[in-house]
């Protein structure tokens, strides 16, 4: 597994990062589903021991992943996996508990400290700022950084991360944040990495960059031949592209092409849309859920630089 060093972490974590939100199950936040239908706790375990044994060192999960079922299934790990062998990072924000508004001192507090049970460890290497919803006029920003840095003073952290599904919100609020690293929404079909400025931002100040949903949730890969059912409590099921025909089908025509110009490869459509995310990322990672063993073993065989020629090619596929 290639690595990379983390920006000014000076951490070297693996190309292909492990996304553990699958790992929560089928989950509901009030009337929305949050979760993934479907997991089991034994692939959920399976999956960190042989991604450890296949140098895959950085895990990503969030306290609100099955509310504490992902980082828990982490912890459960430590008597076969050496803790620092793995570089752990986790989210907190999203969970507003008695409170009407997200990041509550008092709440983020009680879900770190519920985090670093769950974890079984003394410290996580990483926590995010889950989102930059900070109020309707960012009254809540200045409470969240206070009690994100004592998180980091009191040794319950080594770094800080700002995450959002916009990279122009994370633009908004990242000079004020001044994370270690940035973990932004990106894949080959939605993609303002660059256009909103924020690559340019990272590599000028040296951050780390961990991109999530690279696969948009399974729907890139072209696995997908008509519009698609979920069970309850499975997110995917209120995103649109998923029931749209039109997008289907133009997955499927892009597996096709993809297996053509990348054929000497054991996964070519992997290999280009994923892999298609890096040219441009010297200080970042790709966060990819992998489920069970073979996706875990399909997942190390990527995480290789494509040329530009290729990697805009990729992109021209999935352009509107």
């Amino acid at each position: 597994m290639r690595k990379i060093v983390l920006g000014r972490t000076n951490i070297e974590v693996s190309a292909i990062s492990l996304g553990t939100w699958a790992f929560g199950g089928a989950n509901m936040s009030g009337k929305i589903a949050v979760g993934w239908a479907g997991q089991n706790h034994n692939d959920s375990r399976a999956v960190l021991k042989r991604a450890w044994e296949l140098d895959i060192n950085h895990w990503d999960t969030a306290d609100v992943y099955g509310d504490g079922r992902s980082e828990s299934i982490i912890g459960e790990m430590w008597p076969a996996i050496p803790r620092q062998d793995i570089f752990i990072a986790t989210k907190v924000g999203w969970d507003k508990g008695p409170h009407s508004y997200w990041y509550n001192p008092d709440h983020m507090r009680f879900n770190v400290e519920r985090s670093l049970k769950n974890l079984k460890t003394d410290y996580i290497d990483l926590i995010y700022l889950h989102h930059c919803y900070f109020g309707k006029n960012e009254e809540y920003f200045d409470d969240a950084m206070t009690t994100i840095k004592q998180f980091q003073e009191e040794g319950k952290t080594r770094f800080i991360g700002l995450s959002d599904w916009s990279s122009v919100r994370v633009l908004q609020f990242i000079e004020r944040c001044n994370p270690d690293v940035v973990q932004p929404y990106r894949n080959v079909m939605d993609d303002t990495y660059e256009s909103s400025g924020l690559k340019n931002f990272i590599n000028q100040n040296n951050l780390g960059v961990c991109f999530f949903s690279p696969l948009k949730h399974g729907l890139l890969t072209g696995k997908y031949e008509k519009p698609a059912s979920f069970d309850a409590g499975d997110h995917r099921s209120g995103i649109k592209e998923f029931f749209d025909r039109d997008i289907i089908e133009k997955m499927q025509e892009n597996k096709l092409l993809l297996k053509q110009r990348f054929k000497d490869y054991q996964n070519p459509v992997m290999h280009g849309i994923v892999n298609a995310l890096f040219s441009d990322v010297p200080n970042g990672c790709v966060l990819l859920g992998q489920r069970n063993i073979k996706q875990v073993e399909a997942a190390a065989r990527l995480g290789e630089v494509l040329s530009k020629k290729d990697t805009d090619w990729v992109h021209a596929l999935y352009a509107a």
